[in-house]
């Protein structure tokens, strides 16, 4: 005997009274679906469990009513935080020294960007670069000279002699 013999038949004689109690509980025909598209799954992987159940009907909306409380303290929770700590700062618009870097970074090699900003974004050393990318040190060390030196170039920036040789 297959564990979800009935469970189609339960599903289509019941639904509609499940998602209608819902509704009336939530006032939201959207949640409600949700809500009892949940219920019905628990409802199917326990079905062997719940089909032996005086009313499984109850079981499912009961399931789908706690499922709605769970929403609700979300969303009150939610409310309560962003009263408590009021809405996010406003951000400004970027300067235009952020519009030229992210500007000329996108016209570098994916490489050379990619170990531009974790050594200096990310603040990561030549070798956790190279752990973290599954490439050589050296490899790391060109692709970052290269890179510093094709941005200098992009942005119209003189390098010390230091940093163009590293």
């Amino acid at each position: 005997m297959d564990a979800n013999d009935g469970f189609e038949e339960f599903y289509r004689t019941t639904r509609q009274r499940v998602v209608t109690v819902l509704y009336a509980l939530s006032g939201d025909l959207t949640e409600a679906q949700d809500a009892a598209q949940e219920a019905y799954v628990r409802a199917w992987q326990r079905w062997s469990r719940i089909s032996g159940y005086d009313d499984p009907e109850a079981w499912v909306r009961m399931v789908g009513y706690r499922l709605l409380v769970n929403r609700w303290r979300k969303i009150r929770n939610g409310l309560a935080a962003y009263r408590r700590h009021g809405p996010q700062p406003a951000v400004g618009p970027p300067s235009e020294n952020t519009v030229a870097l992210v500007t000329a970074l996108r016209r570098l090699p994916a490489e050379q960007r990619q170990v531009v900003v974790l050594h200096h974004l990310a603040d990561l050393s030549v070798a956790e670069i190279a752990a973290q990318t599954d490439t050589p040190s050296g490899t790391v060390k060109a692709r970052l000279a290269r890179g510093r030196k094709a941005l200098a170039a992009l942005l119209d920036i003189t390098l010390p002699e230091e940093v163009s040789n590293a």
